[in-house]
C-alpha cells in the first residue's frame, strides 16, 4: 500500500451509513434489481408485495377477510382490515429497521416477512409515504418522504374498521421512467388469493378470489386442457396439484408461507425427488426421470415455521427445515407425496392409466432420439460452440442469478455484420451474442428429434443449456435481435415457434424478449434523435428544424457500433414475450405456422391497414 492511501485510510474515512441512505445507496440488498416496471421481479413490484406480505400475514393469522389495492398514476394504496399496527409503535415499525413482530412465532407462526426489514424499504425507496393504524375506535397516521418523518400526526377517533391504510409512491430518481404493469400485478395478486382461499383481493375495483386453491392455480394458467383431471392433494400445511400436458419440459409453481419462489428452492427438490420415487413405486417399474417429469404441470405449497430465503427478495427458499422441532422439508414432502398421491392414483384408475401412458410416450420418443443426442452433443463439440456461434459473456445466470445490472443476457442474431455490431457494443461482463446462420428451421409440429438433428437448433440449445430445464439456464434474458423488416420478422417467428414448441416453460417464466432498436435517426449539426416510431420521427423532424438529415435503419448491421451502445445500454428496450392466459399456445401456433395457407392468407387480407404518407402531410 502506497503512503498516500495509508495516509487516506484514517478515521475519517470510517462512515456508519443511517438505515435510510443504506437502503437508498444498496436498495438492491433490499428488493433485488430496480427496472422500470417492464419485468415482473422489477423493484417496484416487489415494493408492492413487501406491503401485500404484512396484510397476507394478518389474514394467515385469522384476521381480515378483504384486502384493497389501488394503483393510480404511479402510487399505490393497500388497505387490510386486519388488527392495525399498535398505534404508539406506527412510527417504529415503519423507520425502525429490525423491528416487527414477527420474531415471535406465536404471533405469526408461519409469516411471509420475518426480518422487519421490507416495509422499512419500501418507506427508504418512496418520496411519500403514508401509514395509517386503525384499533378500536382509534387512529394513528404517520408521513414520510424518503424514510423521513414529514408529519407525525395525533392520534384521534374513528369509525373506520380495524387494520391499516398504507400508500407509497417510488422515488423516480431510484426507479427511473417507472410505470407500473396491470398484467404483473394481477398475477401477484391471483397467487395470493390462490394460497389463501377465502380471502379477497380488491385490485381497482376488480375482485380476486379463490374457492379451490392451487385446483384454481393450473386451470387459470394452463393453456389447454391437461391429459388427464388435475390431481389435488391438501394436508396440513402441505398443498399440492398435479397434471400433465403435451408440451416439453417442466412447469412448476411453488410457493412458502403465501411468498412465489419463483426460483424454487428445497421444497421444489423434494417435491420432484418425491414425485419420481411415488410414480416408480406406484407402477412398480424404475421409469426414467426425464420420462416421469417431462410435460408435467405442478403446483407446491408449503408452509414452513421462520423460513430461511436464500435472499431478501425471497424467491428461492433455502430452510432444511419444516420448524425448530419439525422434520425436514426433504422428508415432510416426502411422506406426504408418498402416502396421498399412490393412495390417489390407487382409488382413480382411468388417471394413474392416462400419466401411464403420458409416460410411455415420453420413454418411446426419448429411446429413439437417444443416439441422435449423443452424436449432437458432440458434433456441438467440435463446431467449438464458444469460438464459432457464441461470444460468451463472463457473468451467467447460473452463477450468481444476478449481475451489477440486474440480468445476464444473449442477443440471437442472424447473420455476420449485426452479430458483429452488437458484439463490439456489448458489455462483456453480462452480455454475450449468438449468431445464427441464416433463417431456422419452422419446427412446428416437428418432435423434440430436430433439435438435435438441426445444428442450428442443437447449437443454440447447447448455448443456452437448457436440455434439461431452466436450472441450467446460463442467461436470464434470451433477447431475439432481428431486423425491423420482413425477413426479420419472419426468423423472429420462426425463433418464438422453437421456443413454444420445445421450451415454453423458457417464455412462461419471462425469459424471453425482443430487442427494440430505432428505426429512424434524425439529426442535424447540433442534435441527433433515435426514433422507435413513426411518431417519435415526426416529433424530432420538428424539434430539429428544417431539412434535417434522415435516416431509415433497415437492419442491425446498418447500426454503428458506437450508436448501438446506446440501445443496448442502460436505456435497452425490451419487450416481454408474454403468453395471454386466454389464447392456447398449440392453437396458436397452427395458425401462424401450420399449413393453413389460404386462412392466414385471408387474415392478412382482412386486418390490412394501408397509411397514408404522413410526411407529406407534414
Amino acid at each position: 500500500m502506497s503512503s498516500q492511501n495509508t495516509q487516506n485510510y484514517s478515521e475519517d474515512a470510517i462512515r456508519t451509513l443511517d438505515w435510510k441512505e443504506h437502503i437508498r445507496r444498496r436498495p438492491g440488498m433490499y428488493i433485488g434489481k430496480l427496472g422500470d416496471g417492464t419485468f415482473a421481479d422489477d423493484g417496484i413490484y416487489v415494493l408492492l408485495k413487501e406491503v401485500m406480505d404484512n396484510s397476507i400475514d394478518e389474514f394467515m393469522m385469522g384476521n381480515g377477510k378483504k384486502i384493497e389495492v389501488t394503483v393510480q398514476e404511479g402510487r399505490v394504496t393497500v388497505r387490510d382490515y386486519g388488527r392495525g399496527i399498535p398505534l404508539g409503535k406506527v412510527i417504529d415499525v415503519a423507520s425502525k429497521m429490525n423491528t416487527g413482530a414477527k420474531y415471535d412465532s406465536k404471533a405469526f407462526k408461519k409469516s411471509v416477512g420475518l426480518n422487519g426489514v421490507g416495509i422499512k424499504a419500501v418507506n427508504a425507496l418512496s418520496t411519500n409515504f403514508t401509514v395509517q393504524a386503525y384499533r378500536e375506535g382509534e387512529t394513528k397516521l404517520v408521513e414520510f418522504s424518503r424514510g423521513e418523518v414529514v408529519t407525525d400526526h395525533e392520534l384521534s377517533t374513528t369509525t373506520d374498521k380495524n387494520g391499516t391504510y398504507i400508500a407509497f409512491t417510488p422515488d423516480s430518481e431510484i426507479f427511473e421512467n417507472y410505470q407500473f404493469r396491470d398484467e404483473y400485478i394481477e398475477t401477484l395478486l391471483r397467487n395470493y388469493t390462490y394460497l389463501n382461499k377465502g380471502l379477497a383481493i380488491v385490485y381497482n375495483g376488480k375482485t380476486f378470489q379463490s374457492k379451490n386453491g392451487l385446483l384454481d392455480l393450473l386451470n387459470e394458467n394452463m393453456d389447454a386442457e391437461g391429459l388427464y383431471p388435475i390431481i389435488h392433494l391438501e394436508g396440513e400445511d402441505l398443498e399440492i396439484a398435479i397434471t400433465h400436458g403435451n408440451q416439453y419440459g417442466e412447469d412448476y409453481y411453488t410457493f412458502v408461507n403465501g411468498q412465489h419462489t419463483t426460483q424454487g428452492g428445497t421444497h421444489l427438490v423434494a417435491f420432484r425427488e418425491a414425485y419420481v420415487k411415488t410414480i416408480r413405486d406406484f407402477y412398480n417399474k424404475s421409469f426414467d426421470v426425464s420420462d416421469i417429469r417431462t410435460g408435467i404441470i405442478a403446483a407446491v405449497s408449503i408452509k414452513v415455521e421462520e423460513p430461511v430465503f436464500e435472499s431478501q427478495t425471497k424467491t428461492k427458499l433455502g430452510s432444511k427445515d419444516i420448524g425448530p422441532n419439525g422434520p425436514s422439508v426433504r422428508n415432510f414432502i416426502l411422506d406426504f407425496v408418498t402416502e396421498h398421491l399412490d393412495n390417489f392414483l390407487h382409488k382413480n384408475a382411468p388417471i394413474a392409466e392416462a400419466l401411464q401412458k403420458k409416460i410411455l410416450e415420453s420413454e418411446k420418443e426419448r429411446k429413439a432420439i437417444s443416439g441422435i443426442k449423443k452424436l449432437a452433443r458432440e458434433r456441438a463439440k467440435k463446431v467449438s460452440l464458444h469460438n464459432k456461434k457464441l461470444r460468451d459473456c463472463r457473468i451467467h445466470y447460473t452463477d450468481i442469478k444476478n449481475d451489477e445490472n440486474g440480468n445476464s443476457s444473449i442477443f440471437i442474431t442472424e447473420g455476420d455484420s449485426a452479430s458483429g455490431s452488437i458484439t463490439k457494443a456489448r458489455n462483456v461482463n453480462s452480455q454475450a451474442v449468438f449468431s445464427l446462420k441464416g433463417k431456422p428451421l419452422n419446427s412446428y409440429g416437428l418432435t423434440r428429434k430436430v433439435v438435435y438433428e438441426n445444428e442450428e437448433f442443437n447449437l443454440l440449445q447447447a448455448a443456452l443449456d437448457i436440455e434439461d430445464g431452466l436450472e441450467t439456464l446460463r442467461y436470464n434474458h434470451v433477447i431475439i435481435a432481428t431486423d425491423a423488416d420482413v425477413d426479420g420478422m419472419h426468423i423472429r417467428l420462426l425463433l418464438l415457434t422453437f421456443f413454444l414448441q420445445f421450451f415454453p416453460e423458457l417464455v412462461k417464466n419471462g425469459h424471453l424478449y425482443i430487442l427494440q432498436t430505432p428505426l429512424f435517426r434524425v439529426r442535424n449539426k447540433k442534435k441527433t434523435f433515435y426514433c422507435y416510431s413513426d411518431e417519435e420521427k415526426f416529433s424530432a423532424i420538428k424539434k430539429c428544424g428544417p431539412k434535417p438529415e434522415i435516416t431509415r435503419f433497415k437492419g442491425l448491421g446498418e447500426i454503428s457500433p458506437d450508436e448501438f451502445k446506446h440501445f443496448i445500454g442502460k436505456d435497452i428496450r425490451l419487450e416481454p414475450v408474454r403468453l395471454k392466459k386466454d389464447v392456447p399456445v398449440k392453437d396458436l401456433l397452427e395458425f401462424y405456422m401450420g399449413k393453413n395457407t389460404p386462412d392466414r392468407q385471408n387474415f392478412i387480407i382482412d386486418n390490412l391497414v394501408i397509411e397514408e404518407d404522413l410526411v407529406t402531410q407534414e
